[in-house]
């Protein structure tokens, strides 16, 4: 077999095998196995690239090695793609990266309200901007609890409201960015938790997420140890649920739809840093809100109890 068939079926190989079996992808140098997990979906676009270069050869092997990677692909995401319709529920939930940036707080409420969320998580709130978060959202949205920069919003009355110690080692006592709270709804009792775990980098050295990982396993712990039967986390986990740095968590909830629903960059999202999960409850729809004054976009969820 020449070369250059020989390394084009190698490539489809390759990408099938990363696609079906992510963790196959060791994480040891640069955490290249979570930046694999984080980016999971986008490897589609190698398949048109193979196809392109298999017809410049003329290589039918080329060809069909290509269709490999694209079988693989539709296997983990084709589901994502089919027409997903409502289905009954209880609660509707926002989750939204303000952007400690963002200009304008009441728009942004605006746009979130629209979608008839039942509570609503926020990160990045900035003690200048509380007012106007307060006052665009208390009307509709009487209960609430703020620590740190993360906040919750809610329809229904609040208990137990107090903060959550995420922090990563060798971070201050002003880092706070976890709360839980109790909301009391019709349906009975809901731990609900607003996260916001440290940033991830791209750099020489590869995928670090360090911070992030431990402050993941930070909040498993507290999760794992949660009494209340029904949990709601919302987050900006800064990664996929894909991403094997969140499995102390996402192994502890259960698996959100199958609905791509990007949050992040605002511009042109590429993944859903931002979550939605739960555990005694269903989450049976995800999808992304218009875009606001932040940097990420909003998602909705909604849940059966």
């Amino acid at each position: 077999m020449p070369i250059f068939r020989l390394l084009l079926v190698a490539l489809a190989a390759l990408t099938a095998t990363v696609i079906a079996f992510p963790r196959s992808v060791p994480n040891g140098i640069g955490h290249l196995g979570s930046l694999a997990e984080t980016f999971l979906p986008w490897l589609a676009l190698a398949v048109p690239v193979l196809l392109g270069l298999a017809w410049w050869r003329r290589s039918m092997a080329g060809v069909l090695a290509a269709l490999v990677p694209m079988v693989a692909w539709l296997t983990q995401f084709g589901g994502h793609l089919l027409p997903r319709g409502d289905q009954p529920h209880h609660l509707v939930a926002v989750q939204h990266n303000v952007s400690d940036e963002n200009a304008d707080p009441a728009g942004t409420a605006r746009k979130l309200i629209a979608a008839r969320p039942d509570v609503i998580g926020l990160e990045e709130l900035v003690p200048a901007a509380r007012p106007a978060w307060d006052a665009a959202l208390g009307v509709e949205y009487p209960y609430r609890t703020v620590q740190g920069t993360v906040g919750l919003w809610s329809r229904y009355p609040l208990a137990e409201a107090a903060l959550v110690d995420i922090r990563p080692h060798g971070v201050g006592p002003d880092w706070n960015r976890g709360l839980r709270a109790v909301a009391r709804t019709p349906q009975g009792d809901i731990a609900i938790y607003v996260a916001h775990l440290p940033s991830v980098r791209i750099g020489l050295g590869g995928f670090d997420s360090v911070r992030r990982d431990e402050s993941a396993h930070r909040l498993g712990a507290v999760l794992a140890a949660e009494p209340v039967d029904r949990i709601l986390l919302l987050g900006d986990l800064n990664s996929t649920v894909d991403d094997r740095g969140l499995r102390p968590v996402a192994t502890l909830m259960a698996a959100p739809p199958r609905d791509f629903a990007f949050s992040w960059p605002a511009r042109a999202p590429l993944a859903r840093i931002d979550q939605i999960l739960s555990r005694g409850m269903t989450v049976t729809k995800i999808r992304s809100l218009p875009r606001t004054g932040s940097d990420h976009l909003p998602i909705a969820a909604d849940i059966r109890l």
